[in-house]
């Protein structure tokens, strides 16, 4: 079975792309087949592993396009695809950003994308889906088509009452659309144990949801490593593999598995 987890946050800069890579790498070490899809039209997650958007022919915009076109569209897998690095991408360009404009028209709009992934289900034991930082069209697609989603979260005030929000629409999405959806976790992200915000923060989190929403063991820690393995067309297991926040993704992706084993029980 194919596990889709989204990861979600409408709030920019918390490390959603950062996340994807690192969990999907981290998950793929532990022998499981990974996709990564890059679902923000700034396509960070594309550019972070190396690739230039612009040069690139075959994306999940044309995916979309075609399936708004036609609804039975075939796709050629093997021609959209990139391996890199132990995982596959599909990766994402410019052009996303203009499609949920086309998508207003469409019928059964929310239901493109997971018709989609479900071509590519066969071929993986997990996909992740790296959404863009907005509660529009296409992060609810990403929402229907997922299994679960996992919450960045910077240890910092205002990220913390950002997700509220998102908490929200995933309860919708729940609600009307995909009675499945469950909410992986939080991460917190970006966490600095020298200083009493990052600790406030992460109490706080605990205390708000941990009763109902776990929140991973996993705290990403502040890094200029993983800062700067982008700017190489890295992820942090090349640009640094021996790093701390390299254990700490490889930590998450052991909870990430934790998880499916004790649902399976």
């Amino acid at each position: 079975m194919c596990k889709v987890i989204a990861i979600a946050n409408q709030k920019g800069g918390v490390g959603k792309t950062t996340t994807t890579i690192s969990l999907g790498i981290s998950l793929s070490k532990l022998n499981k087949k990974v996709l990564l899809i890059d679902l923000d039209g700034q396509a960070n997650l594309t550019m972070s592993l190396g690739y230039e958007p612009d040069e690139l022919d075959d994306t999940i915009t044309n995916l979309i396009e075609n399936r708004i076109i036609d609804y039975n569209y075939k796709i050629d897998k093997s021609k959209y695809l990139i391996e890199t690095e132990g995982i596959c991408l599909l990766p994402a360009d410019i052009g996303l950003s203009s499609i949920e404009v086309k998508m207003l028209n469409t019928l059964n709009r929310e239901n493109i994308l997971m018709n989609i992934v479900r071509d590519f289900k066969d071929m993986f034991d997990f996909i992740l889906i790296d959404c863009l930082p907005s509660l529009g069209n296409l992060t609810i697609n990403a929402l229907v088509a997922s299994d679960s989603v996992i919450i960045p979260v910077q240890s910092q005030y205002l990220s913390m009452r950002g997700m509220e929000q998102l908490l929200g629409t995933v309860k919708g999405v729940k609600a009307q659309i995909n009675p499945n959806l469950e909410i992986e976790g939080i991460l917190i992200t970006m966490y600095d144990k020298r200083t009493n915000l990052s600790k406030e923060v992460l109490e706080v989190i605990n205390e708000t949801y941990g009763d109902y929403i776990k929140v991973f063991n996993s705290t990403i820690k502040i890094s200029t490593k993983i800062a700067e393995a982008p700017s190489q067309g890295l992820s942090i297991f090349s640009y640094s593999p021996n790093s701390e926040v390299a254990k700490s993704y490889e930590s998450l992706a052991r909870e990430v598995l934790d998880n499916e084993q004790i649902k399976s029980k």
